[in-house]
């Protein structure tokens, strides 16, 4: 059987916390700040945790299961 290879992509922007779940960062923050206010910039700096939905296909992507 051959081995499961991690998504390139998906290793550059997905991390897993301690308790397995997946954690992504906000799009959208690297051009055209200017028209950005600065709440929705602190707001863009910050990392989330994605919905439930998401984390199965998001980890078989990091090849974990």
């Amino acid at each position: 059987m051959p081995k499961v290879k991690t998504h390139s992509g998906a290793k550059k922007r997905l991390k897993i916390t301690g308790k397995g779940k997946v954690k992504a960062y906000q799009t959208k923050t690297s051009h055209r700040m200017k028209s950005k206010t600065k709440k929705a910039k602190r707001h863009l700096r910050s990392s989330f945790v994605l919905n439930a939905v998401d984390q199965p296909k998001m980890k078989s992507l990091l090849g974990i299961n």
